[in-house]
């Protein structure tokens, strides 16, 4: 006969159930930045690379445009959790107190983290000195009152022998698991981008030479960062029948459809920009990043889209029932000024908080050069201004969509 389960047993069954039921929910639900947010990017080159696209600030920059959240890119080449990559700053403080302080300093409510890719050179022995070490780190950050977001090294696609590049993955693979660990045990969001980096190197060129991601890589990294983070698609598709009193799914809100001509207006009021497409030597890179429109019931013949009056798109009606991916208009392009924003208000705080002569401004030599610190600090009033500007250029804005046939 089986003896029943003791009550106590029961509750400490369903509380550990109930414990890993709510810390797997946390973790699928999509994170939320809130205006006041202060967003710091921590990591090696991964980051640091990024302030020559600005693809990770725009991504997140475009899906809250109706918050004020600000975000400080302190990546460093080479670095690790320890801030040995910072050790070109002359003693005091030390890497490390200058990785800290560089921390405090920003103020962060959220920072995502992004180490492991150097400490993994040290293989399986390294391991135990990183996982203290990144647990060190989250402490203090901890103790700042910000969350932490980690994310997973990236792996390296190319550049060295068959042998070399497996047993190289195999320890970056083995530090993401670590990674990933640490993050369950102390209920953070993990973001794999071990495994998505590597699917998407099979169908685009994302590195220069194999470790460093070039543009096309930061803007694909900017997306698996939003799936990381829960985040829905940025468009849905627009699908019109004129042969139903030329009903539209929304987004899209008709204005008008003139059946003797075939020609057709509505309205789009969209919540997110689109992520622009990234260039390769001049040539726009064909990604996923346009909305497809389906416009079925119009009569045989060519017809031109047109958005705020700007020419977009001619196909035939056959083309647009099937559907036509649109990948350029007013929207775009405001989304790559606004990108190149961010990368302006990025290359001014980069300047001022890792100034070329710092050994002689903020370093042990300050007693020569030190009174151009003032000229540093002078750098946050255009640094604001631009995240004003910024501001201003996220929203995005209603768009008036038209199809007119051609005679």
């Amino acid at each position: 006969m089986r003896k029943p389960i003791l009550p106590g047993l029961l509750i400490h069954l369903l509380l550990c159930f109930s414990s890993q039921f709510v810390r797997g929910q946390n973790v699928a639900e999509p994170f939320n930045f809130q205006s006041g947010d202060r967003v710091v990017f921590l990591g090696n080159s991964l980051f640091e690379n990024d302030m020559q696209f600005g693809y990770l600030e725009l991504a997140l920059t475009t899906r809250w445009p109706d918050r004020d959240v600000t975000y400080r890119n302190l990546g460093w080449s080479g670095d690790d959790v320890f801030g040995d990559g910072r050790s070109d700053i002359t003693t005091p403080p030390t890497p490390y107190e200058a990785l800290i302080n560089e921390i405090a300093k920003a103020k962060p409510t959220v920072v995502f983290i992004a180490y492991g890719g150097i400490e993994a050179q040290e293989g399986e022995s390294g391991l135990p000195r990183f996982q203290q070490g990144l647990n060190q780190l989250i402490n203090k950050i901890d103790s700042l009152g910000a969350k932490t977001i980690l994310l997973s090294p990236i792996p390296i696609l190319s550049g060295q022998s068959a042998d070399k590049l497996t047993q190289r993955n195999a320890e970056l693979e083995q530090y993401a698991s670590a990674i990933s660990k640490l993050a369950s045990d102390r209920k953070k969001r993990y973001i794999d981008l071990f495994k998505p980096v590597q699917e998407v190197s099979k169908k685009a060129m994302i590195t220069d030479n194999g470790i460093h991601l070039n543009e096309t890589g930061y803007y694909y990294l900017a997306t698996i960062l939003e799936k990381g983070l829960g985040l829905n698609s940025r468009f849905g598709e627009i699908n019109i029948d004129v042969t139903k009193s030329a009903d539209a799914i929304a987004p899209a809100k008709m204005i008008n459809f003139d059946k003797s001509t075939g020609n057709l207006s509505f309205k789009v009021d969209d919540t997110y920009l689109p992520l622009v497409a990234p260039q390769q030597d001049g040539k726009i890179i064909d990604v996923n990043n346009g909305r497809l429109i389906k416009i079925s019931g119009l009569k045989k013949g060519f017809y031109t889209l047109t958005i705020d009056n700007d020419d977009v798109k001619t196909a035939s009606a056959k083309e647009w029932a099937d559907g036509v991916v649109i990948r350029q208009g007013p929207a775009f392009t405001q989304s790559a000024e606004l990108r190149q924003m961010i990368l302006k208000k990025n290359e001014q705080f980069f300047f001022q908080y890792r100034p070329l002569n710092r050994t002689y401004i903020i370093g042990f030599r300050s007693y020569e050069q030190g009174r151009h610190k003032k000229g540093l600090e002078e750098q946050s009033l255009i640094i604001k201004w631009l995240e004003g500007q910024i501001a201003v250029s996220r929203q995005p804005k209603s768009a008036t969509y038209q199809l007119t046939q051609l005679k």
